[in-house]
């Protein structure tokens, strides 16, 4: 690819790496057949990425009559990121694995509107990554704002009080190792593509519920995010004019109706909830089978569902991926919001598929953590010179890497 170093060789190595990431164990003829490679090529490339470390040969697969062929596997232990979910009020750091398994997480409180904000979150960053910078690959971070490029950082962030702040470059400097900065729901989207319930599918939608509202679109296999990385903003579009307040400051925001501040608003209104009650009681009344309650959130989904109907039909993914803290109540939207989006769509898309992942707090890091352990894997990857570096500690070639970790404490 033009412009960020990657040679002919590397990509076929991480489209192999990718395949067998994504699908699992296979055998050569099926990464040849799938990849469109010669079956040479792939014997030459596995063979190295077997001498690196990245594959092992494992079993071999049953015979129809052939030469049984060796399945080969991703060796999950050849690298690692760390993940890092910044919220306007905590973090959460993860430890992850290649395959995209979570070994170690933790939790820290944080105000991102404090003065010393930055200095901590490096502080914070660094401290977590430094006793795990062996076969650490690089640090991850998932924002709650617009991030037009991940190899630059440069954040926009109205619920963290953030313009124009400068988060790679300042992290980069104090742990020295590759930094990606990107928006947390398309992070969310590359796990989903990688891991997830997107693993088998080329064309998703993903569409995140809970403190806010977001958006993500993987299509034919490409994250797609925008001019200036902003695809995908369906939370801050206006869907009622000098409406409700919302927390960007302006009025009549999706995210004003369906977060969890917009549900807990109009429960109130209708006497669902009294003063003091919040979200927790409405999901309690909802679950024991308050018709009011069901209500608040049944037309919350279907607000969900018109806004969000047009960029699914321009789009026309094969699946709907539901995700976020909000997801623990979804069985109180998921009638409304499926039954409006069929009457919304076209003919040929009323029967889309909605699936709801499974959901933790550390999916959220995890997915900052997939977008470093994707760097190898996505050529379409704005990760500029930090593709260079995750590639050199991949492959183990640290001539090309820079310095593991800087001198300072």
């Amino acid at each position: 690819m033009k412009g960020d170093g990657v040679v002919g060789g590397d990509l076929t190595r991480m489209a192999v790496l990718a395949l067998l990431g994504q699908r699992g164990p296979a055998s050569r003829a099926t990464i040849a057949r799938e990849l469109e490679l010669s079956p040479p090529t792939v014997s030459q490339v596995t063979r190295r990425l077997l001498q690196q470390g990245l594959l092992q040969a494992l079993e071999y697969e049953p015979s129809e009559g052939g030469r049984p062929g060796q399945l080969l596997g991703l060796v999950s232990t050849a690298g690692r990121a760390v993940g890092v979910k910044l919220a306007a009020d905590h973090l959460v750091l993860v430890d992850m694995r290649l395959d995209g398994q979570v070994v170690y997480t933790r939790t820290e409180s944080y105000d991102a509107l404090a003065p010393d904000a930055m200095s901590r979150l490096v502080a914070t960053v660094r401290t977590f990554a430094k006793p795990r910078k062996e076969g650490l690959l690089g640090i991850g971070v998932g924002v709650p704002g617009v991030v037009e490029r991940p190899d630059v950082g440069v954040v926009d962030a109205d619920v963290l009080g953030w313009t124009n702040m400068s988060l790679g470059s300042h992290l980069r400097e104090a742990v020295g190792i590759p930094v990606l900065i990107e928006n947390d729901v398309k992070a969310l989207a590359v796990a989903q593509r990688l891991y997830g319930l997107g693993r088998t599918r080329r064309s998703f939608v993903v569409i995140t519920i809970g403190r806010g509202v977001g958006f993500a679109c993987v299509a034919d296999g490409t994250l797609q995010r925008g001019a200036r990385g902003g695809a995908g903003e369906l939370a801050h579009v206006t869907v009622s004019p000098g409406g409700a307040p919302c927390a960007c400051g302006r009025r009549g925001c999706l995210e004003a109706y369906v977060g969890n501040a917009g549900l807990v608003a109009a429960a109130r209104a209708s006497g669902v909830l009294g003063p003091g009650q919040g979200l927790a009681r409405l999901t309690e009344l909802a679950d024991s089978g308050s018709t009011k309650a069901c209500q608040v959130y049944a037309a919350a989904a279907q607000r969900l569902a018109r806004a969000a109907a047009p960029a699914i039909a321009a789009l026309d993914p094969e699946v709907v991926i539901i995700a976020g803290e909000g997801t623990s109540s979804w069985r109180h939207c998921d009638k409304a919001f499926s039954g409006t989006l069929a009457k919304l769509l076209p003919p040929s898309m009323s029967s889309m598929t909605v699936e709801v992942d499974e959901w933790d707090e550390s999916s959220w890091a995890r997915g900052a953590g997939a977008i470093v352990l994707a760097t190898p894997f996505d050529r379409h990857a704005l990760a500029g010179a930090q593709r260079l570096q995750v590639l050199a500690r991949l492959h183990g070639n640290r001539a090309e890497a820079v310095s593991l970790w800087p001198s300072t404490s």
